[in-house]
């Protein structure tokens, strides 16, 4: 019984060991079909990134960057460097049949097959030293070609400062609103774009921006609605702070002026203004969003705080002037509503602010 229960296992162990060698001989024959498909990928690989260099090079041609004996030239060494990829290339999946082949398939730390063989290995291409896409084999991820002129920039923008009212027939010193104490606040998103293709002196910058305008009245004043009159009244407690705020959406438009420097490479030109002095001029027009007034103060002994959200007839539309001048990224700034701040005043009220913005 002992000797057919040995003879058994030995008869189990060749069969088993049979099967293994030939499921080995099929992923060996498996991984040199795989390497052999690879080849011919790698030859369409390299031709394809020779097209797009020489769509590059034709580019830069076309766009007065470069000469036509210099493209001449490019092509003709993007045409011996990608012969040369594809030797060697294919020179590599030799060597690794070569060697699967010598061992029956059996190869000692076979980590680089998995590197070879697999279907989807990532292909750096650069064109003239910069990175203009990437191959994966078996699929192509493209990356943005880097602009040789770029022409618009963006930026946000941020500004601060303080805020006051022009009324009719009275000088600013003569308001009835704090001068320290009335503030605006401001941000957005602008574009900036050079007007003239071969000169940087003039851009045109356009965005938008929330406009947080605020009035605190001198005293002890609040505002009221009066039917649609607006009025600023004595309030009957001692007030610890009043202040009326005007959200507006604004769309501004500027048209800016300035030097800036000149800096060309093989693959770019570009024009920068960081540190230039810069002057803008224009405008902007948008949309009151909301009206609000707050008001602090105590009543027997008890602090209370009021806001108050109507419309107090203020402006739906709005729209004025603005300027700025600076250098770099921070600027002196002033804007002036030639809306009046409330519609049907018997005097009409205008709001002008001046404070600093900040492109970031």
């Amino acid at each position: 019984m002992r000797r057919i229960t040995k003879v058994l296992v030995v008869f189990l162990l060749t069969l088993l060991s049979q099967n293994l060698m030939a499921q080995e001989e099929v992923d060996y024959q498996r991984k040199i079909e795989k390497l052999e498909k690879q080849k011919t990928r790698i030859t369409a690989q390299e031709k394809d990134a020779l097209k797009i260099e020489v769509k590059s090079i034709n580019d830069r041609l076309a766009k007065g960057a470069i000469t036509a004996e210099e493209a001449k030239i490019l092509k003709e060494e993007a045409a011996k460097k990608r012969a040369l990829n594809i030797e060697d290339r294919i020179a590599i999946i030799d060597n690794r049949i070569a060697l699967l082949e010598r061992n029956e398939g059996l190869v000692i730390n076979d980590s680089m097959n998995d590197t070879i063989v697999e279907d989807q290995i990532q292909i750096g291409i650069e064109i003239n030293g910069e990175p203009a896409e990437e191959f994966i084999f078996g699929t192509k991820s493209w990356k943005r070609e880097l602009k040789y002129d770029r022409r618009t920039y963006s930026d946000f923008v941020l500004t601060i400062g303080l805020n006051n009212a022009i009324i009719e027939g009275e000088s600013l010193s003569d308001s009835p609103y704090r001068i320290g104490g009335s503030r605006f606040f401001e941000l957005g998103w602008q574009w900036r774009t050079r007007v003239f293709k071969n000169s940087n002196f003039m851009r045109f910058n356009y965005g938008f921006s929330f406009q947080f305008n605020g009035l605190k009245p001198e005293g002890n004043l609040f505002f009221v609605e009066n039917g649609d009159q607006t009025e600023l009244q004595e309030f009957a407690f001692d007030l610890n702070k009043s202040k009326l705020r005007m959200d507006n959406l604004v769309f501004p438009i500027h048209f800016e002026f300035g030097p800036s420097r000149y800096r060309e490479t093989e693959k770019t030109f570009r024009y920068n203004i960081d540190k230039s002095f810069r002057l803008g001029i224009g405008g902007y027009g948008g949309f009151n969003i909301g009206t609000r007034q707050k008001l602090k103060y105590s009543e027997n002994g008890n602090r209370i705080k009021e806001k108050l959200k109507r419309d107090y007839n203020t402006a739906d539309l709005i729209y004025g002037l603005s300027a700025y001048a600076g250098i770099g990224g921070v600027q002196l700034y002033m804007k002036y509503d030639l809306n009046p701040i409330f519609r049907n005043a018997a005097i009409e009220q205008r709001n002008i602010s001046l404070g600093l913005r900040f492109d970031l």
